[in-house]
């Protein structure tokens, strides 16, 4: 961004789209200067050129007259007027339609690179936020993040970018066509000039504020927006249930409305000025008429000056007004601009490169697993989730871990899978320390997990199983494995119309909550892990298939290691050992019969299950 393309532009906004960029970006950006700068010199000749050319059809004579013009004619070995007229008219069309495809070209040029951009930067948004630890995703809300990469990036791009790409070329543009006025008469120029461009600089500084604070209020009611439309969608199930579609709906009105009345201000704000603008364009031209013949000038003479200033303004004008719809379009996005330069710079510093090479290196789990000394607590909690809490897994070994809602549970097994590192303590797999990011990677590529609510997408149930894996490489044996084991493959081929390449809709809305549930299992035994961790994976099983489950994982997967959030505590009868967890710490630890024998608690809870 040159300093020319600073002045009308917010102070530091150059900076801040520079700071967003790649530098291959930066590259690709200053390789459109050139362009730019072409264009502008082109629509100048062509403005310039109308000069003579008019001149010549009101005084013919002036070929005589014109030393310059008098050696065209005489080097150029034109026989007669009529001739040498007709080349200067074509050297004109020349000029001006080989500006005009310079100026689409670049303009082509300049738009491409803009909306490379929302593809770039969004794209970058998405691996920064998916490189950060699963902690930051405790805090955050999801609609809040999806409107950040797919509407607000849009909103940079169409609102910053592409204006101020835009603002640059037309300055350069003003700023040739201005200096060819000012050669031809200075006085005329410069008072065209002063009113032009003072209608438009006082209108901007009446407009700035309000403009800028209905673009913040704009990336607030936007949030609010893509918040209630995504919770609304995820819970429409319950919504008809209760009766509350109507106020879901009123409640996405409300945030929809203001934003359109905001967003509809700002378009009339940045087009109204032409109109004004060309009334007085218009009296302007008649105004130099009325002027010139006053002042003593002949028909023949006003005419070409008059001609210089109508073509003059069928260029600056359009430039102009661009100019300022791109300036309020610009100021009423910057909010958006402060989110992604936030968001995309703090973000990709932690998550670090994007590009580099994956290391695929695994963990392996061959002797123990412990947890030593782990403490931890939620941001803003009042108290420790997990104090002090001691565990032991030995390879292939089974244990189960019970206690009351709010006791941690989860919390121990998300830091075992290293989704989030301990306050206090650590981790640590056949004497290698979970500390780095890069240890607890190679960790996550040996274990798998099954949660109580399972994430499925609108594929297949192959796709859905084999999550991640490019179809050309799924093991269709391996698949209908996982498969048997979770108790889901008799159903998937028997009472499914296309077997494992059936759809199951979005979220899995065409399944019961016990066959996502089978689905998810599956999908974490393919994966042939070292470590399976079910977090009340089979809470909508029915007794029978989860404990065809448990037979089957048991015949099946005898050295992978299983850590189990117990829903009923009679399905850990057959576990190695059964933690007892209450308020964050780790109360008692024993087989099922010596917890029956001794611990009261124990026994209401599964006399209670």
């Amino acid at each position: 961004m040159t300093e020319a393309c600073r002045s009308p532009v917010e102070a530091g906004v150059a900076a801040r789209i520079w700071s967003v960029l790649t530098p291959a970006e930066r590259r690709d950006l200053v390789l459109l200067v050139p362009a730019v700068i072409g264009m502008a010199l082109l629509e100048t000749a062509g403005v310039a050129s109308i000069v003579p050319f008019l001149g010549l059809l009101s005084d013919p004579t002036l070929v005589g007259r014109s030393a310059w013009l008098s050696w065209l004619f005489t080097t150029g070995g034109f026989h007669s007027r009529d001739s040498f007229f007709f080349a200067v008219g074509s050297v004109m069309l020349a000029l001006v339609t080989v500006g005009n495809i310079v100026s689409a070209l670049t303009t082509w040029g300049l738009l491409r690179f803009a909306w490379m951009r929302n593809h770039s930067l969004s794209t970058r948004l998405l691996v920064a936020y998916l490189g950060q630890p699963y902690e930051f995703f405790l805090d955050k809300n999801s609609a809040e993040l999806g409107k950040n990469i797919l509407s607000e990036v849009q909103a940079v791009v169409t609102g910053v970018i592409i204006q101020a790409l835009q603002l640059c070329a037309r300055l350069v543009v003003i700023g040739a066509v201005t200096s060819t006025l000012l050669v031809l008469d200075p006085v005329m120029a410069c008072g065209v000039l002063a009113v032009f461009g003072g209608v438009y600089g006082v209108l901007y500084l009446l407009v700035r504020r309000n403009v800028a604070r209905a673009g913040r209020e704009r990336v607030a009611l936007n949030q609010i927006r893509h918040k209630v439309a995504q919770e609304s969608l995820a819970g429409v199930k319950e919504l008809k249930l209760y009766g509350l579609t109507r106020v879901a709906a009123e409640q996405f009105s409300t945030s929809s409305r203001e934003l359109a009345v905001r967003q509809a201000n700002n378009a009339v704000i940045g087009q109204v000025p032409r109109y004004a603008l060309e009334t007085i364009a218009l009296g302007g031209v008649l105004a130099i008429v009325l002027y010139l013949l006053r002042a003593g000038r002949q028909l023949e003479d006003v005419l070409p000056v008059i001609g210089l200033y109508a073509f003059a303004a069928y260029r600056m004008l359009p430039a102009l007004q661009t100019i300022f719809a791109g300036v309020t379009t610009l100021r009423f996005n910057l909010g958006a601009l402060e989110v992604l330069q936030a968001d995309l710079g703090a973000r990709e510093a932690t998550t670090g490169s994007a590009t580099g090479i994956v290391d695929e290196t695994t963990l392996p789990f061959v002797h123990a697993l412990r947890a030593e000394k782990i403490s931890f607590r939620y941001r803003e909690a009042t108290r420790m989730t997990l104090e002090h809490v001691d565990l032991a897994i030995g390879a292939g070994q089974w244990v189960a871990v019970v206690g009351p809602t709010g006791s941690g549970k989860s919390t121990l097994v998300d830091v075992v899978l290293g989704l989030i590192p301990p306050h206090a303590g650590h981790v640590v797999v056949d004497g290698v320390v979970l500390a780095e990011e890069a240890t607890r990677r190679a960790w996550q590529r040996n274990v798998a997990y099954v949660p109580q609510q399972i994430f499925l997408i609108d594929d297949t149930v192959a796709r859905n199983i084999a999550f991640g894996v490019a179809e050309s490489d799924i093991d269709t044996a391996r698949l209908e494995s996982a498969a048997r084991v979770a108790q889901i493959h008799d159903f998937v081929i028997n009472e499914m119309p296309h077997g494992y390449e059936t759809r199951i809709g979005e979220r899995g809305i065409r399944l019961s909550g016990g066959q996502r549930q089978r689905i998810g299992i599956a999908r974490a035994l393919y994966r042939r892990p070292a470590l399976l961790v079910l977090d009340e994976a089979t809470s909508a099983l029915d007794d029978a298939t989860e404990a065809a489950f448990f037979s089957a994982l048991h015949a099946t997967h005898e050295h992978c290691a299983v850590v189990s959030i117990a829903h009923r505590l009679t399905t850990t009868r057959d576990f190695d050992a059964i933690v007892v967890l209450e308020h964050g710490r780790i109360t008692d630890r024993g087989t099922y019969p010596e917890l029956v024998a001794r611990n009261p608690h124990f026994n209401s809870q599964r006399e209670a299950a």
